[in-house]
C-alpha cells in the first residue's frame, strides 16, 4: 500500500484526539512523571483504554505490557506523526476578528506553524501590526513569499479567513505561489488541485453538534 492511501485511511477522529493526549502527557511531564499507562489517559478524558491505545498506535509507538509508555517517547512519537516537529511556514489571507485571533494565538509556535505574514484586501488595515506581522495588500503575496525563499523560508501553508466570496480568489493566488496546504476558515467549498492539501474548518457543523447536545440533555433533564 503506497503511504498517500495508509494517510487517507487513517481515522480521523483517532488523529484529532492525539493532540488531547499531547497536552495531557506534557502536563504530565511538567509533573515530574517518566511513564504513563493508556488505562490512565483514559480515565482522564473519560474514555475506554483499549481505545486510548488505538489511538496511540497510528503513531507507530507502543507501550511496554504492565508498564506503559514512556511520557517523552511517546511526545515525540505524537509530535512527529502530527509532524509538530518541523516547522511550517505558513501565510493567512483575511485580518477580520477571525484572522486576528488566529495571529494572536501563541500556540501555533508550539505546533510549529509559523505564521509569517498576513495580508487583506481592505486599505485601512495595511501597515497595521497584529501579533508582530504587518497587514499587506493581497497583491504582495507573491513577492512575500519570494522574498521568504531567498531567506530559505518555503511557504507552504495557506490560512483563509476571508468571507465566501473572496475565498476561491484567494485560494488561487496561494496555490500560484506553491503552498501545498490549505486551511479554509471560510465557509465554502474550495476547488484545487489534488496534490494541495485541504482542511475546511466548519465552524457550524460543530456548533450544530454542541446545540444539537445541549437541547438532548435538557430533554433528559
Amino acid at each position: 500500500m503506497k503511504a498517500s492511501s495508509r494517510v487517507r485511511n487513517l481515522p480521523t477522529p483517532s488523529v484529532q484526539r492525539l493532540p488531547v493526549y499531547l497536552r495531557f502527557l506534557k502536563e504530565a511531564r511538567r509533573r515530574g512523571d517518566d511513564v504513563v499507562s493508556c488505562t490512565r489517559i483514559a480515565e482522564e478524558f473519560g474514555q475506554r483504554s483499549v481505545q486510548v491505545r488505538k489511538d496511540l498506535a497510528i503513531t507507530g509507538v507502543s507501550g511496554r505490557p504492565k508498564v506503559g509508555y514512556r511520557v517523552d517517547e511517546l511526545i515525540e512519537a505524537i509530535e512527529s506523526f502530527l509532524g509538530w516537529d518541523v516547522k511550517t511556514t505558513a501565510f493567512l489571507v483575511g485580518v477580520g476578528n477571525l484572522g486576528r485571533a488566529l495571529l494572536n494565538y501563541e500556540g501555533f509556535v508550539e505546533h510549529g506553524l509559523d505564521v509569517a505574514a498576513a495580508f487583506d484586501a481592505n486599505p485601512a488595515l495595511f501597515g497595521q501590526e497584529i501579533n508582530g506581522r504587518v497587514v499587506r495588500p493581497l497583491d504582495q503575496i507573491a513577492s512575500t513569499a519570494a522574498r521568504l525563499r531567498e531567506e530559505g523560508r518555503i511557504v507552504e501553508m495557506g490560512i483563509v479567513t476571508v468571507p465566501a466570496r473572496a475565498a476561491q480568489p484567494v485560494a488561487d493566488k496561494l496555490v500560484g505561489i506553491g503552498v501545498r496546504a490549505i486551511w479554509n476558515y471560510a465557509p465554502v467549498r474550495l476547488d484545487l488541485p489534488n496534490d494541495v492539501v485541504y482542511e475546511e474548518v466548519k465552524l457550524s457543523a460543530s456548533f450544530a453538534v454542541l446545540t444539537n447536545r445541549l437541547r438532548r440533555r435538557d430533554a433528559d433533564e
